[in-house]
């Protein structure tokens, strides 16, 4: 029996249950974010020699001076095996001498340009590369912006999708729609739109409130459904959503084609993003797809909404399109949207300083070069393959509730009842300690919790770069296996 087949009919997560009535209250919101916090209960190790802000004071940092391949080696000489791509964004591995020479020849020659001055060979370059990677409606007339990271994608797609409704004479367009345990990005616009409740609930003063839909999360289903019968469900909540939610006021609606931090790789059925894209076609709604983790290859394919034939008005991209030799991020934008700018004022009113970076943009001409030299898109595949085959092992764990995802984009649950689907205790915090139990190992991977209702449920990312071998597969399966022993000792 296939793990989506087991019995269990979960029960509909408190996020889906709160929006069906008032939204929480700031109280409820500042609960929640402490309690996310009573999971790191540690004492606060205040590094004295740093004068780096860290991301986490109960954390020491080993530091990093060399990559090579699929490994990080630290100040030590100790080599880590990057099971997670660091964040899913290293995808042809680290220290290709490449990458760093053909970055310095551009910086010798031009280091940085205005974009309100001027437009730079590499960006140019690059812009024509990766639309002729994209879904056909972006391959005549598309155009490309480019930003410092994902994040600033997000951004700068709300604002397209807004004046594209002012450009069109629409003006009452402004929300842009999303789901619940999504996520798109960490600055304030980008966290409007992401509807993870952890990330969300310590600035939730600062957001707005446009409004989410269901996840698409067939392992905990929140309509208690099964697919083929459920009928996709989940995106007709879109559906019923703009019925009763004044959809004359929606501007776009953006999502994950594979929800990776959130969720853990979750993958939608076939026919949920040909009917999302279905509903926004009537509605008249840009639909945005979120490939800043699934894009640029990890998959298999250039963008994951490929695998279903979906031409989303929008895609954004970042991590892998400069496999994070360069902070560099891409909005992709159609034909009809670039259309009704060059129809209207002619200007769109958005900019960074560092947009469209001509040595960031300069990387990700020398990654896609060496991903054509290297086939390293028809390597993904196969690769995943070895890698699915050596966790295999682990399906019969009683605590591992369900491995999935695409191509190099793998998540795996853990869970306290694998019969029922029911999370483990948040408090025992058990993603952190399979990614310490990994860590000792050597092995890096890449926890969250959360999934099933946006406090609980523990998963591990796994996103190694396309070059992984057998024998890298073997040490990652070998490292999680070894965590599990030590986090779940019989």
């Amino acid at each position: 029996m296939h793990l989506t087949e087991n019995v269990r009919q979960p029960t509909t997560p408190r996020f889906i249950v709160e929006t069906q009535h008032a939204a929480p209250s700031l109280g409820s919101i500042t609960n929640t974010w402490l309690l996310s916090r009573l999971c790191y209960n540690s004492p606060i190790i205040m590094a004295s020699n740093s004068a780096l802000f860290p991301r986490n004071f109960r954390k020491s940092y080993p530091v990093a001076v060399r990559g090579e391949g699929c490994w990080i080696i630290d100040e030590s000489g100790r080599r880590y095996l990057d099971a997670s791509g660091q964040a899913a964004v290293v995808n042809i591995g680290h220290g290709v001498p490449e990458i760093g020479r053909a970055m310095a020849e551009q910086s010798s020659q031009l280091a940085f340009a205005h974009t309100s001055q001027f437009h730079s060979i590499p960006a140019e370059k690059l812009a024509e590369r990766v639309l002729a990677l994209a879904p056909p409606n972006f391959r005549a007339g598309g155009r490309v912006y480019f930003t410092s990271g994902g994040s600033e994608a997000t951004e700068t797609a709300i604002k397209l999708a807004r004046q594209f409704h002012l450009e069109s004479g629409q003006p009452d367009r402004y929300r842009v729609v999303s789901r619940h345990q999504s996520y798109h990005g960490s600055t304030l616009g980008a966290m409007t739109v992401s509807g993870n409740v952890a990330r969300r609930a310590p600035y939730q003063p600062f957001l707005a409130e446009w409004g989410h839909v269901a996840p698409c999360f067939c392992y905990h289903c929140p309509f208690d459904k099964k697919f083929p019968d459920c009928a996709v469900a989940c995106a007709d909540d879109l559906n019923s959503f703009l019925s009763s939610k004044d959809a004359a006021s929606v501007a776009a609606f953006i999502f994950e084609p594979i929800v990776g931090a959130t969720l853990g790789a979750a993958v939608p059925p076939d026919g949920y993003a040909q009917r999302i894209a279905e509903i926004c076609r009537k509605h008249g709604i840009i639909l945005i797809a979120d490939e800043i983790m699934s894009g640029m290859g990890r998959t298999g394919k250039p963008f994951a909404v490929q695998h279903w034939n979906v031409e989303p008005d929008i895609i954004l991209v970042g991590k892998g399109i400069a496999s994070g030799y360069a902070p560099l991020g891409a909005v992709l934008i159609a034909r009809r949207v670039v259309e009704a700018f060059g129809r209207g004022s002619g200007a769109f009113q958005h900019g960074f300083t560092y947009q469209a970076h001509p040595v960031a943009t300069a990387a990700g001409n020398a990654v896609l070069d060496y991903i054509e030299s290297q086939n390293l898109f028809a390597r993904v595949q196969p690769a995943a393959e070895l890698l699915r085959k050596e966790l295999s092992g682990l399906e019969s764990h009683p605590n591992v509730g369900e491995i999935r995802g695409l191509g190099l984009l793998l998540g795996i649950e853990f869970v306290k009842s694998k019969p029922a689907r029911e999370p483990l205790p948040r408090q025992s915090n058990i993603a952190e300690r399979i990614r310490q139990a990994a860590l000792e190992q050597s092995v890096l991977t890449y926890p969250t919790q959360g999934c099933v209702d946006g406090l609980n449920g523990d998963h591990i990312l796994l996103a190694p770069p396309f070059i992984i071998s057998p024998q890298e597969c073997r040490l990652i399966a070998s490292a999680i296996y070894s965590a599990l022993q030590k986090a779940f000792p019989s």
